[in-house]
Parts: C-alpha cells; sequence; structure tokens
C-alpha cells in the first residue's frame, strides 16, 4: 500500500483526503491524538491509538495529548485536585500499552493551555461561535446532562490545540466529528490554518450491538492491566456468533489493533480442526471467519494470547504499583 492507503485504511472519514495526499506528498508531517484523563484506560482507546501506529509507518511525528485540563472542563469527570494523578495514570498506561516503534512525544494540555495568548484565543474563539453550535460541537463528547459553560468551551479549546501543538493533523474517534468539524471552521477566523482531521470508529464492546465499550459499563471492556485470567475470561464471554463480522469486538481487536501493531495473528488448533494457520491481513481473517473455516473459540484463544502478551508490560507496572490504582478509586483496580 502507498502511504495514503496505509492512513486511510480502517477510518470512518478523513476532513479531507486531498489536503492529507497533499499533506503526504509534503513529508516533514506532525500529527496529536488527545485525551482527557478522566476514568480507567481499556482497549477502546485503541480503535485509534492503532492509526499511531500507522502514522509511524509513512514517517508521520506524533505527539499524544493528555488533555488533563479538558478533564476538569467536562462537568467534572475528574476533579481539579486529581488531575495530575490522574494524566500521570493516564500517560503511563499509554506508554506501557503498545511497542511503539517510535515513542510519541506525551504533552499535557496544562503545560500550554494556561499561555496568556492561548487564553486570549480561546476568548476570541468564544465570540465567534454560538451557543448552538458549541452545544452540537460538545454534545457526542463531553457529558452535558446540565449543561456547563466549560463544556461549551470544551470544544473551542480542543481546536485551538491544533493550532497550540503545531500539527498538521488531529486524529480521533468519530465521536469527536462535531468538534473537528468545528476547528476547520472556527481556526481560519482567528487567523490560523485548518487542518486534516482523520476519524476512527468505536471499537464495539465486548457484550455486543447495542452496548458501547465504556469503563462504566462492567464486562463491556478490557483494561489495559487486566490480569491474564480476567482477560480470558473476558475475551472467552464476549460476544462473536459465528460467521458474523459486523459489530464482532473479537474481531474488532485484531482489526484496530493486533494487525497495525503486529501485522500477524496465529491461530493455534489441533489437527482435527485444521490445525495452526497464521493470518497476515485482517481481510484474510475475516473472510475465513465469515466463511466458517475459522471457529470462534479457536480466534477468541488467539485474541486473549495476543492481548496478554501485548499488555504484558502496563499490567507488570501496575502489579507493582497498586497504591496508585487504590488511590484512582475502586473503578480503576483490574
Amino acid at each position: 500500500m502507498n502511504p495514503f492507503e496505509i492512513v486511510k485504511r480502517n477510518t470512518v472519514e478523513i476532513f479531507t483526503d486531498d489536503e492529507l495526499k497533499a499533506l503526504l506528498d509534503r513529508g516533514n508531517i506532525t500529527a496529536y491524538y488527545g485525551t482527557a484523563p478522566t476514568g480507567p484506560v481499556h482497549i477502546g482507546y485503541f480503535a485509534t491509538l492503532g492509526k499511531v501506529f500507522d502514522f509511524q509507518t509513512v514517517g508521520i511525528k506524533t505527539k499524544i495529548l493528555i488533555a488533563d485540563i479538558h478533564a476538569a472542563m467536562d462537568d467534572l469527570k475528574t476533579k481539579w485536585e486529581e488531575v495530575d494523578l490522574k494524566a500521570e495514570y493516564c500517560q503511563k498506561c499509554f506508554e506501557l500499552a503498545f511497542p511503539w516503534k517510535d515513542k510519541p512525544e506525551f504533552v499535557r494540555g496544562s503545560s500550554f493551555q494556561y499561555n496568556v495568548d492561548y487564553f486570549r484565543d480561546v476568548l476570541r474563539g468564544s465570540s465567534l461561535t454560538t451557543v448552538k453550535r458549541a452545544t452540537r460541537a460538545a454534545s457526542e463528547v463531553t457529558r452535558m446532562k446540565n449543561p456547563k459553560v466549560s463544556e461549551l468551551v470544551y470544544p473551542i479549546m480542543q481546536a485551538l490545540d491544533e493550532e497550540y501543538l503545531k500539527v498538521d493533523i488531529q486524529l480521533g474517534g468519530i465521536d469527536q466529528r462535531h468538534i473537528l468539524a468545528l476547528a476547520r471552521e472556527l481556526l481560519p477566523q482567528l487567523g490560523y490554518k485548518k487542518r486534516v482531521e482523520v476519524m476512527m470508529p468505536l471499537m464495539p464492546s465486548l457484550k455486543g450491538p447495542g452496548t458501547k465499550m465504556s469503563a462504566s459499563i462492567p464486562e463491556s471492556h478490557i483494561k489495559v492491566y487486566d490480569s491474564e485470567d480476567a482477560i480470558k475470561r473476558k475475551i472467552r464471554k464476549a460476544y462473536c456468533p459465528e460467521g458474523v463480522a459486523e459489530e464482532n469486538p473479537i474481531l474488532g481487536i485484531c482489526k484496530f489493533i493486533m494487525f497495525p501493531v503486529t501485522g500477524n495473528l496465529l491461530i493455534t488448533r489441533p489437527d482435527k480442526f485444521g490445525g495452526d494457520v497464521s493470518f497476515n491481513s485482517y481481510e484474510e481473517l475475516e473472510k475465513a471467519f465469515i466463511e466458517k473455516q475459522l471457529h470462534p473459540a479457536d480466534l477468541k484463544g488467539a485474541v486473549a494470547d495476543s492481548l496478554i502478551k501485548l499488555l504484558k508490560p502496563a499490567r507488570e507496572y501496575f502489579e507493582g504499583n497498586v497504591d496508585m490504582l487504590k488511590q484512582l478509586g475502586q473503578e480503576f483496580l483490574p
């Protein structure tokens, strides 16, 4: 595949294909992915984070924004006094959960968002953005139960992060589409260039259709430091009907994590069931599964083993730092 095809694969939408192609032709590109440290870090984050491997493959420099201020701005999902601890926890999870080809540059939002120029631009942006537009942008990302002013400022800040991080691309989930669209509208009004926006799908819930993968929904996710037994149990119970690819979380893990990161998946099984088989592309794996040449139990076993291996550094780190998890609260414990 050429660089554009590598960046585009698995994406839901890009603003815009032509602008991305022009960037790739130019070279010397920097992209960022941002996340607010609120709840436990689980593999649902990886549908987007896995794209960073594609960026690195084609020579795009990457930054990961630990958006600590955003975490409090979103209806105090993280209390102000907890911001530093949760930011440290989130960064450590991301550092250890992947065998990075080139370790991304980690940046805390608080390292530049208190800057006078940044704050002035927040005020300028707020004077150009209607309440209706800000509400639409924030609606799928922030809580918005009893909307706070901070939740309307949230998307304005996310737009400005592109300028202050000096990047060419922002990477996000499809749930952030309205924020990314706002960024392309707002930045030129402030005298800054619009950026390319790359959007990824959300990871299917382990519980199957009708339930999102969320830290607040038990058994819908796998924490990056869950025990080997917990990973095996959750994968074994996960939704994975034979021959069905749509909204299949086990295939989702393969598509968005295993193949971008490791490039292959080995299925081990007795000779009477076809023997061992190695898949070198997701398309090849999905075809075999849909045609029922691969049983869900065999696929689940391979995925569990691969996740256990991939997440070993994070698991071992937090086994030795349980006090941090206890300090964060019961929901953070494996």
